[in-house]
């Protein structure tokens, strides 16, 4: 494992600075997304500022040009003309109307001028691009604007240059930018202090809950405390607490796994020792000369041979793997006649044994391993019928049966017992969670579906409308090599 992640596995947490953090990442998103809004305001803003300008510019000349426009054929005299024009800021006044235009005030008309404005006939979008024409390349330039006076059909027109309007707009600029970063900062501080409580502090809890249970999983007492409430946090925060619980009872049934491991194992070393003994004296009972004993001692032989080879695999179950089945066509009913007979049924426990396996069914499987199998089905079926009246006639069935369809065996164990306990439905194949009855341990089920897998096939839990249950394996036969199926098919 590489040293960052040891450091946060440990418990310690890895410093960043605020800006890097989740907080001061809000905090400079928010401020951004409202300078981005303050932004799109400022735009048609400064264009309207523009034309209000112009406008007030219009009608302040108006006022005086309207007075001097009374005083018909009096020329001003030169105090006064000035006068007017510095009243406006302004080189030149005149008045235009359908019949005639006259010149009011000037102190020069310029030779040419740069840029001409209609105030009363523009688009919105061209008083965006004027406005920020003048604010990049404004204030050496001399303009022309003008507009109506009033209701009137009477035109009002002024040249002068666009220094101080560039400068009116500059100031306002500023204005707006000062005014948007307080109430971005305002704004983003109100949102970062809400957030923060609501969302960074739960966050932060959980994240160092979490921290110190992972460095003591086993301990109740570092389980998370979830707050109550409806919203996402609260909801993770259960979640999470549930999580930390159900990885405490996991945690704690595989410390009682692996110490049931180690002392089967050496239940097993003893016990192998032993059955080996056994092994060796029952190898004798083939020389008495007792005809109970002849018919007794081959059973006898190949169930302590069998209880040798299951204390050598013993250990490669602790290890999580079964060995690898060794596969071969072998007649099916032999099979499962040795499993009855080991079962050993009590004629005065009222089972009925119906056995419908035909004497030419082969299967492609490893005998003991399938063995095994149909003894552990077989075996859990007996004991629920033992421990049930059967059918209302009294009745104690167990069925097995069997046949191939194509390359697929299927073998059913059927029997009209007591049925599957919900409990055990919800844990089934689960080891130590899947047991039928009181006491059992659920291995025979978990160990009967590894073995099937490892052949390829399935066990499933068959519905019926009876009671009862019904376990149905059904095993393929191994592909045939190439090699071998062109040998088949040359003459």
């Amino acid at each position: 494992m590489e040293t960052g992640e040891e450091t946060i596995l440990g418990g310690a947490e890895p410093r960043t600075g605020f800006f890097a953090s989740l907080s001061g990442r809000l905090l400079l998103l928010t401020v951004l997304f409202v300078m981005v809004a303050e932004v799109l305001i400022f735009v048609p803003s400064v264009a309207m500022m523009r034309m209000r300008w112009m406008q007030d510019r219009l009608n302040t000349a108006a006022a005086a040009a309207v007075v001097v426009d009374g005083l018909q054929n009096m020329q001003l005299s030169g105090p006064v003309r000035e006068d007017t024009l510095i009243a406006t800021g302004t080189k030149a006044i005149a008045l235009r109307r359908a019949e005639e235009a006259r010149l009011i005030a000037a102190i020069e008309v310029p030779p040419e001028v740069d840029a001409q404005y209609d105030v009363a006939a523009v688009s919105p979008l061209s008083e965006i691009r004027d406005a920020f024409d003048t604010l990049i390349f404004g204030g050496n330039r001399t303009i022309r604007f003008y507009g109506p006076i009033g209701e009137s059909d009477t035109i009002i027109e002024l040249v002068m240059e666009d220094r101080s309007l560039r400068k009116a707009m500059l100031a306002y600029a500023r204005n707006v930018f000062i005014v948007s970063i307080c109430i971005s900062l305002f704004t983003a501080g109100l949102i970062f202090l809400v957030i923060n409580r609501v969302m960074i502090l739960p966050i932060r809890r959980m994240t160092a809950n979490m921290r110190t249970f992972s460095a003591d999983p086993a301990d109740p007492a570092r389980v998370m405390v979830p707050h109550s409430g409806d919203d996402e946090l609260a909801v993770a925060g259960r979640h999470l607490a549930a999580m930390q619980r159900q990885l405490q009872r996991t945690l704690k049934q595989q410390k009682n796994l692996a110490d049931l491991g180690l002392a089967v194992s050496k239940i097993n070393h003893d016990m192998r020792n032993i059955l080996s003994s056994a092994q060796l004296i029952s190898d004798r009972l083939a020389d008495v000369d007792d005809p109970v004993v002849k018919r007794f001692a081959p059973t006898l032989l190949r169930t302590i041979d069998r209880a040798v080879g299951y204390t050598r695999e013993v250990l490669a179950y602790g290890r999580t793997t079964e060995a690898e089945p060794r596969r071969r066509f072998l007649p099916l009913k032999p099979l499962v006649a040795d499993v009855l007979e080991l079962l050993a049924v009590d004629p005065k426990s009222g089972i009925d044994i119906h056995l419908g396996v035909p004497e030419d069914l082969m299967i492609d499987a490893d005998g003991e391993q399938l063995f095994r199998v149909v003894h552990n089905l077989c075996r859990n079926a007996v004991q629920a019928l033992a421990l049930d009246a059967g059918d209302p006639d009294g009745s104690k069935v167990l069925a097995l049966t069997a046949q191939r369809t194509g390359s697929v065996v299927s073998i059913t164990i059927d029997d009209n017992g007591p049925g599957m306990p919900a409990k055990a439905r919800e844990n089934l194949f689960a080891a130590f969670r899947g047991s039928a009855r009181s006491g059992g341990t659920g291995l025979g089920l978990a160990i009967a579906r590894e073995l099937v897998l490892a052949h390829g096939g399935t066990i499933a839990l068959v519905e019926k409308p009876t009671a009862g249950t019904l376990f149905r394996i059904e095993l393929p036969d191994r592909p045939v090599p190439l090699d071998a199926y062109r040998t088949l098919q040359r003459p």
